[in-house]
This record gives C-alpha cells, structure tokens and sequence, in this order.
C-alpha cells in the first residue's frame, strides 16, 4: 500500500469518528457521547481534547464536511459534521486493513519481559505476583461490567470486549506459568540469572562479570563471544 494511502492512520479514533459519521451526522460531542455509551473508550483512548484533533485533521484531509451549525438552548453552537465520499473509501480501506492483516504491536509489558534479567529473580517475581494480583482484580471487575453490559447492547457491538477478554486470560495464564518455573526453579537459565546478580554485587569489572560467567557457564554464554551474522 502506498504511504500515502496510509497516512494519518496511526490513531484509531479517527477510524472510530469516520465510522461513526457513516452512520449519520454528528457534532463531536454527539460522537464522544456515542462511544462512550458503546464502550468504546475501553478500545480506543478517548478525550474530548484530542477529539477535537482528530476532527480537525479529517476535516483538512477532506475526509469529513461540515454540514451545518447548530444551537442548543444556552449550549455553545457546535459544528455537524458528515463523512465525504473519500471519507467513506478511506473508512473501508482502513478497517479493511486492520481487520486482514497483523501488525507489530510493541506491548510494554512484552517490553519489560524483553529486560527482565536486569533485576534479580527474587525481584522480578515479587513483581510478577503483584501483576498476578491486579491482572485478577482487572478480571473480576471485567467480567461484572460485561455482564451489565451484555443487558443492554447485543454482542456484535461487544465483540471487542471478548478479545480484551481472551488477552487478558491468556495473560494471567502467562504469568502464572513463569511464577511457577522461577519459584520451582524450572526456569531455564535461572542459575546463570542468579549468578549474573551476585557478580554485580560483589562489584565485579565487567571483563571479570564476563570472564567468570564464561567459566562457569561456557555453553549458556556461548552467544556473549559469538560474532554477529552478516
């Protein structure tokens, strides 16, 4: 696809406003209320301010029109606005895109895990029990909320809600795993994760660290001294 085809994508409320005017005109506060009433904040990060961006760029890109200004009782006059033909081409373009093909989402806690080594393993799973704690409270609170919701809108406007589900069990599961091999000490490489610490402790140089732990673990550090790939 070309970059300019996909330019301005980078934040999905815009996607969010272009499919909510596919529906009908609406002035933004209209569009704020409705995703709010649909959940969608859950999704998609959502404030008024930013709203306001993001209409004024969809507007300068000519992807929606204002239609007409409207007055409501004492209420400050607020601008309707409707989806453009191109609006519309871009709309199912966009969503087309996101729903067939993956792309790399750079998950902090992915992130955290990529640097995990840096702390010692009595830490990390100290740390990794408190998530545990928090990720089942975000369950419990999830699973009441979903049930209320559920009353009131039929699922295809929830669907999203049973994937934050799925990532969210899938997680929990993760987590439990990785605190059950650190704290039986299954984990793979947990004596050279240890050591690692207890060289940093003792205040050891860096060419000692490296010495020391290629003596003691010459197969696991094998990758320390290996040269890289053309």
């Amino acid at each position: 696809m070309a970059a300019s085809a996909t330019r301005g994508r980078a934040n999905p409320l815009a996607l969010a406003v272009l499919t909510l005017l596919s529906e009908r005109p609406m002035h933004p506060y209209e569009i704020s209320g409705t995703l709010r009433e649909r959940h969608k904040e859950d999704s998609i990060k959502l404030n008024y301010g930013s709203l306001y961006s993001v209409v004024d760029s969809l507007h300068k890109r000519e992807l929606i029109a204002s239609r007409e200004t409207v007055r409501e009782g004492k209420r400050p006059e607020r601008t309707v606005y409707e989806i453009t033909p191109a609006g519309l081409a871009e709309m199912h373009d966009w969503l087309s895109d996101l729903l067939a093909n993956p792309v790399k989402e750079f998950a902090q806690f992915e992130a955290a895990l990529s640097l995990m080594p840096t702390l010692p393993p009595e830490e990390v799973a100290h740390l990794l029990e408190a998530r545990l704690r928090s990720q089942l409270q975000r369950k419990r609170e999830h699973e009441a909320a979903a049930e209320i919701a559920r009353k009131h809108l039929p699922r295809l406007f929830m669907v999203e809600d049973e994937f934050r589900q799925a990532l969210l069990d899938t997680e929990i599961a993760f987590t439990r795993n990785l605190l059950r091999e650190l704290k039986s000490g299954e984990f793979d490489g947990l004596r050279i994760w240890t050591r690692m610490h207890e060289l940093r402790e003792s205040g050891a140089t860096p060419e000692e660290f490296e010495a020391q732990l290629t003596t003691e673990f010459a197969e696991a550090v094998n990758w320390l001294n290996q040269p890289e790939e053309n």
